[in-house]
């Protein structure tokens, strides 16, 4: 009697494992459908389209133009040149932007919002690139690290945008807020094939959106925008990993060439893009948020010095640093590092505080700003 009461027992327990977990089951893919943040999905048509469309999808995904992988390794602490904490003590000082309201053709103002952010005046165009005005790069607020400084300009402060240009789909670079904040000051969004699935289902009029692949250009008012590679992956969810593409951007007029390169690791790319585009101006380089289990998609700081003389740029300038948490790395420990490698190669930098605004010229004078924080 006992041994029937004990197996009655154990399988009611089992019966009641199996429902919780297939509520928790529910629970999530309910989530993963319906929770907007976390973007659009890919159709059949899409992937069609996008097998004609670009040479680097196959199978429904999109892929780098060599083999990558994100390889756990074991953590080097002996990569650092700072010995700081991953977050600041003291909140990081932001600098107030000085934005033109009407930029004649060959102004060049450079303003870091911090991270990726920017937002570039050039060729009388506003251009804000990777928006995020979010307190945390995350789907859900709640979950994440909090930036290390306040907001250098708020969403109402800013300019009517001529365009919006996203490097990928990543939260720290496509945010689901900022995107519904900001679309009504924006005329047209410029993006890597796919990411237009995620703006429409945020409501985006389908008109405003311009998708690009690989080497793709287009020419807006006589500014040549190109859609160039990157090496790096995409996915806001479990089971979307590589549905869109990934890019870094050339801007080109009659006064300047620019190059932003989006998320990446270091790879050929580099040494293409410089070969086809030829002398750049200055480039805005992914220098921070690196760390050994994902090194061939995040470039150390050295190999960002490395990506602007493949550029053949005369000058460059850190980002994807100083804002958030994502790597193991202390929080200055790219900058650092940045400065060692440029100023052993001879490479002029520019390191602006977030928010503030630089004019673009041949000798650009900007200080050491961060090493008076804790």
């Amino acid at each position: 009697m006992k041994e029937i009461f004990f197996k009655y027992n154990v399988i009611k327990v089992l019966r009641i494992i199996v429902i919780i977990v297939i509520m928790l089951l529910l629970v999530a893919f309910l989530f993963l459908k319906m929770w907007i943040p976390l973007g659009g999905n890919l159709s059949s048509n899409d992937k069609k389209d996008y097998a004609n469309w670009a040479s680097n999808f196959n199978n429904g995904k999109f892929y780098n133009e060599n083999k990558t992988q994100v390889i756990y390794e074991n953590y080097n602490e002996h990569d650092f040149v700072s010995n700081k904490d991953t977050i600041p003590i003291d909140k990081i000082p932001i600098a107030p932007p000085t934005l033109l309201e009407d930029p004649s053709l060959d102004v060049l103002n450079i303003t870091w919002l911090g991270h990726s952010s920017l937002l570039i005046q050039m060729h009388s165009m506003n251009i804000l690139i990777d928006p995020i005005f979010s307190d945390v790069p995350s789907p859900i607020s709640f979950i994440g690290t909090n930036r290390f400084s306040e907001l250098p300009v708020d969403i109402s402060d800013l300019p009517n945008i001529d365009l919006v240009i996203i490097s990928h789909d990543h939260y720290d670079h496509l945010d689901y807020q900022t995107i519904k904040g900001i679309d009504s000051k924006v005329d047209k969004y410029l993006v890597p094939l796919g990411v237009e699935n995620h703006l429409e289902r945020w409501g985006v009029k389908g008109n405003k959106i311009i998708t690009l692949a690989w080497w793709e250009e287009i020419n807006t008012n006589g500014l040549l925008i190109g859609c160039t590679p990157a090496r790096h992956e995409s996915g806001r969810s479990l089971f979307d990993k590589n549905n869109t593409l990934w890019a870094s951007w050339v801007f080109i007029d009659e006064y300047h060439k620019i190059f932003y390169s989006g998320d990446t690791g270091f790879d050929e790319h580099f040494e293409k893009i410089g070969n086809k585009y030829e002398e750049f101006d200055l480039a805005l380089v992914d220098s921070g948020q690196y760390d050994t289990r994902w090194k061939t998609i995040h470039m150390t700081p050295e190999e960002a010095i490395n990506a602007s003389i493949a550029l053949k740029s005369k000058t460059v300038m850190p980002i994807h640093w100083g804002t958030f948490k994502l790597a193991r790395h202390p929080w200055d420990d790219p900058i650092e590092r940045f400065i060692l490698k440029a100023e052993k190669e001879k490479i002029k930098y520019i390191t602006p505080k977030i928010g503030e605004t630089i004019v673009y010229q041949e000798n650009i004078q900007t200080e050491k700003w961060w090493r008076n924080i804790r």
